[in-house]
């Protein structure tokens, strides 16, 4: 389902120049990482970084696995897909019991939407 995938990607581009805001040391820290910090320090800036280099497997893969691009095995992305779905799952519970209350209204649900584009994406 490419629109899935495609929808996918613009979310994840979306996410990351959020995660981009956050390395920089803007002060959304409470819309993510347990929203604890108002800005986030070194450890988890680098855990921003790190984030958007997650992302950007995650489009390969859905655009991959819809044939919008070939750049990795018909396999890995077929397995891959899964296990983005059942990493946004995850991401759903641990967004859903954060004590921020932004982080839970804005990133568990959209941790459910990414949940639902990585399940159409990985069913084909």
């Amino acid at each position: 389902m490419p629109a899935a995938a495609i929808a996918l990607t613009v979310l994840l581009a979306v996410l990351a120049v959020f995660q981009i805001a956050l390395a920089f040391g803007a002060p959304i820290g409470r819309f993510a990482w347990g929203g604890q910090h108002r800005v986030l320090p070194t450890r988890l800036r680098i855990g921003s970084g790190v984030s958007i280099l997650i992302y950007a497997f995650i489009a390969v893969l859905a655009l991959d696995r819809t044939g919008l691009v070939e750049l990795v095995p018909d396999a890995v992305s077929t397995i891959g897909m899964w296990v983005v779905f059942g990493y946004f799952v995850l991401g759903i519970f641990m967004n859903a019991i954060s004590r921020s209350k932004p982080e839970r209204f804005t990133m568990a649900p959209l941790s459910a939407v990414l949940a639902v584009l990585s399940l159409l994406v990985a069913l084909g």
